[in-house]
């Protein structure tokens, strides 16, 4: 304003010079001769009308500066409402977006940061650095030497637009995914001054692509057959298919070109199970997820097992917009299947059949053995000389007596097996053991082993008494019968209560058994270990199928020479 001011004085003196000059020298050419009063007058004529020229001149450049003076003060303000609007749209846009806005001026190296800096990432406002290097320290290093490379190569060409994806650190020390745009300002030399970019937050997305990445690479790689359909059932019952999987081609044959278009009903047919079809349809239009098994056919004809999913597959408003469908090639299973049920009818059949001929074996035997008893025992108050004979009769009657022995523990054996409920009562562990003992007595002297009984005045519950006495009385037989020859027997047998179990244990130090070679034949029907002639096998099946049946369990641990332990547990509640 102060120059203009001086430019107006200026032009205003040296307009008043020339008219002056004008003035005075038209005077001197008309009024040199001239009264004085005349010419006195002419001079304050002159005067005058130098001033009114001057005055009219004033007025006219006042005029004009003022015209020119509006003019600027129109375009300033126009300027000023321009920046004001301007600066109100960056404000709104500010407030309105997600983005972290920052603005850089490169020269001073100074930075600018909205408030999406402590909204997104947490930071509080001391916190956020005012330099381009509280930005790059807070780059994951794994970005922050590509993302530095490419952001400076991109000020050294001048381009006018940069992008990048890297990962910001956040206040709390985790990582944001970010998409970072900007955008160069440059003066008229060329000279980059100023860059204004917005950080966006896609971790979401981020791991979206991730996931749907990870799911892309299970249905690409799994052994499963994978179909997404539309949902479209105006033409079709089932949906045409839009995408199937390598496995799908794998499984049936069918190219994925052969199908796309198509419905998944071009693969059932006549052998197909229809109320599994009609389920399967009914379910789709009520956009429900269903769950079939039927007979298929692939390219060439040939029949399989298919197990058939649909699954409704809804977008980000809860919209069904697919379906898809897992399909397995469970033809190996079900035949399988057939023929476990097969074996399963056959093994019952067998068992039925093995039920009834022990049942017939036993009671048809009985009869005869009872006879061969008697007459046994009427033989025996007969005087026989004959030494030969005398040795035939009581071999005969050994047998007899083994095969006796035989039937009462089959007998034994179809009793349990057929009785699924037994009579059940409460026992006094250490009373069925004294009379156990007592019916052993004999035995006992005869072996003379060295006993080691430690029974708890424990009460059990849930058990049956003859079964209990047949237990001790196998387990005990069978300690003095496979004792070793090479020192002399000893017989443990403890009780315990381990919380709710009660634990009976029969060690003794006889020949063992072999487990690496027998551990699976141990509770076996008819199983032999040692080559006693009066060995029947039965005694141990026996003993488990007793524990078993009163709830219990019986384990072994044994080595040759070394002895046997039984472990049996029972549900003391």
């Amino acid at each position: 304003m102060k120059n203009n001011s001086n430019n107006i004085t200026l032009i205003f003196v040296l307009v008043l010079l020339f008219v002056t000059l004008v003035s005075h020298k038209f005077f001197v050419i008309y009024f040199s001769n001239t009264s004085p009063d005349v010419i006195f007058k002419n001079n304050f004529l002159k005067d005058l009308i130098l001033i009114l020229v001057s005055g009219i001149i004033f007025k006219y450049v006042l005029y004009r500066n003022e015209r020119k003076n509006l003019s600027v003060f129109q375009k300033i303000n126009d300027n000023n409402d321009e920046i004001k609007e301007s600066n109100e749209r960056y404000d709104i846009v500010a407030k309105a977006t997600s983005d972290t806005i920052w603005d850089w001026k490169i020269e001073e190296d100074s930075f600018i940061w909205n408030k999406g800096i402590q909204g997104i990432f947490g930071y509080k406002e001391h916190e956020v650095g005012k330099t381009s290097k509280w930005w790059f320290d807070r780059i994951h290093p794994e970005d922050s030497l590509k993302m530095s490379i490419k952001l400076y190569s991109f000020l050294e060409q001048k381009t006018e637009k940069w992008q990048d994806e890297y990962r910001f650190k956040c206040a709390d020390g985790t990582y944001k995914y970010v998409f970072d745009r900007g955008f160069l300002v440059i003066d008229a030399n060329g000279k980059p001054t100023r860059m204004i970019g917005a950080i966006q937050d896609v971790t979401k997305q981020k791991q979206e692509e991730q996931r749907l990445r990870l799911l892309e690479t299970v249905i690409t790689q799994t052994k499963d057959a994978v179909i997404i359909t539309d949902i479209d059932i105006s033409k079709n019952d089932i949906p045409n298919i839009i995408f199937v999987n390598a496995a799908f081609t794998n499984m049936t044959g069918y190219k994925s070109k052969e199908v796309i278009g198509k419905s998944p009903s071009m693969f059932f047919g006549a052998k197909s199970d229809v109320l599994e079809i009609e389920k399967l349809k009914a379910n789709i239009k009520d956009y429900k997820e269903c769950f079939i098994e039927t007979l298929s056919y692939k390219k060439g004809g040939e029949e399989y097992w298919v197990n058939f999913s649909m699954l409704p597959v809804t977008n980000v408003e809860g919209e069904h917009s697919h379906w898809i469908s897992i399909q397995r090639d469970v033809t190996e299973e079900k035949e399988k299947e057939k023929e476990k049920e097969q074996l399963i009818r056959e093994l019952t059949q067998n068992n039925k059949d093995l039920k009834q001929f022990s049942y017939i074996t036993s009671h048809n035997l009985r009869a005869p053995l009872s006879n061969l008893t008697g007459l046994l025992n009427l033989i025996e108050d007969i005087p026989v000389e004959n030494p030969e004979l005398k040795e035939m009769i009581t071999g005969f009657s050994k047998s007899t007596h083994i095969l006796n022995e035989t039937i009462n523990d089959l007998v034994k054996v179809i009793i349990i097996k057929e009785n699924t409920s037994i009579q059940k009562e409460k026992l006094l562990i250490k009373e069925v053991f004294e009379n156990v003992f007592n019916q052993l007595s004999f035995l006992i002297s005869i072996n003379k082993p060295i006993l080691k009984i430690e029974l708890e005045e424990v009460t059990i519950l849930n058990i049956n008494k003859s079964y209990l006495e047949s237990i001790f009385l196998n387990l005990l037989t069978n300690s003095m019968k496979y004792k070793s020859l090479d020192k002399q027997l000893k017989i443990s047998i403890t009780s315990k209560i381990n919380g709710e179990n009660l634990i009976l244990t029969f060690k003794d130090n006889g020949i063992g058994i072999d487990l690496e070679r027998n551990r699976d034949k141990i509770f076996g029907l008819y199983q032999r270990f040692h080559n006693y002639p009066d060995s029947k096998g039965l005694g141990l099946y026996l003993v488990k199928s007793q524990v078993e049946a009163m709830g219990g369990t019986i384990t072994i641990n044994s080595e040759v020479n070394k002895g046997a332990t039984f472990t049996i547990v029972f549900k003391n509640n």
